[in-house]
């Protein structure tokens, strides 16, 4: 039999673990680095982890459960039959799409759009695509106006061939229109939103919009990216896409 310490957590378990370990360090306001030195464990162990490249093992969650001082262990054995029904289907209006069908799409996301604080710059941060019940669902963290941060569900119809995220908040509306991911994972896009103008108007506002598998890019940074900044002209090239390749397009009359 395998040793206790080193059996690994099925995919939806670790999911569930991962989810549970971003939220805490939200709410404590503490960075990976700080958490992986807090259990004893490799910072490159616990980002891989996070990005489900590798599932938790019992001895890690172990060791973050004394971190954090909460417990992440699933109620049942790694070994069991997950509970989650492949079979579920999304609403129809949300495409009505099957969870296996969209297993792909699964997973955490560097995102960029411009500021739009500050011209010239890059606002990044991160977005979690999930599995929540009977369709996918978002949200939004590591952004450094972490109360306007997103959430809500996935849309992913089959005529349009295109991904869409949209928030309703007491009907206030957020919607990104994403193209099919790249055979890299990438996602080009358009954000339409609310942009905060003079004393308390609102403006409504569209921009270029870029998911990007955050396993890919591992020393990603978030907040407002500048140029001379490492990661400036990588973000740029990112977001140069969206119209430069046509996976979005601009029309002024």
């Amino acid at each position: 039999m395998e040793p206790v310490e080193l059996r690994e957590l099925s995919e939806s378990q670790s999911r569930a673990v991962a989810a549970k370990v971003r939220e805490q360090l939200a709410r404590k306001r503490m960075s990976r680095q700080r958490l992986a030195d807090d259990a004893r464990i490799s910072i490159s162990t616990l980002e891989k982890a996070l990005n489900g490249s590798r599932p938790f093992t019992l001895a890690t969650i172990v060791r973050l459960e004394m971190a954090l001082g909460i417990a992440l262990r699933p109620a049942e054995p790694a070994s069991s039959t997950e509970a989650e029904p492949a079979s579920a289907f999304a609403p129809a209006e949300l495409g009505a799409y099957s969870r296996t069908a969209v297993q792909w799409i699964e997973g955490d996301y560097l995102t960029l759009r411009p500021s739009f604080e500050v011209a010239g710059t890059i606002f990044a941060y991160r977005t979690e695509i999930f599995w929540e019940g009977e369709h996918l669902a978002f949200r939004e963290a590591e952004r450094l106006d972490a109360p306007f941060s997103q959430k809500g569900v996935v849309s992913i119809p089959n005529k349009s061939g295109h991904i869409y995220l949209n928030t309703n908040e007491q009907g206030q509306m957020r919607l990104a229109i994403l193209g099919r991911p790249l055979i890299t994972g990438q996602m080009y896009g358009l954000l339409t939103t609310l942009l905060s103008g003079s004393g308390t108007q609102l403006l409504p506002v569209a921009v270029p919009l870029a998911l990007i598998p955050h396993a890919s890019i591992p020393e990603a940074a978030f907040g407002r990216i500048s140029q001379g900044q490492a990661q400036f002209q990588i973000y740029r090239d990112h977001l140069n896409n969206v119209l430069a390749h046509d996976y979005a397009r601009m029309i002024e009359g």
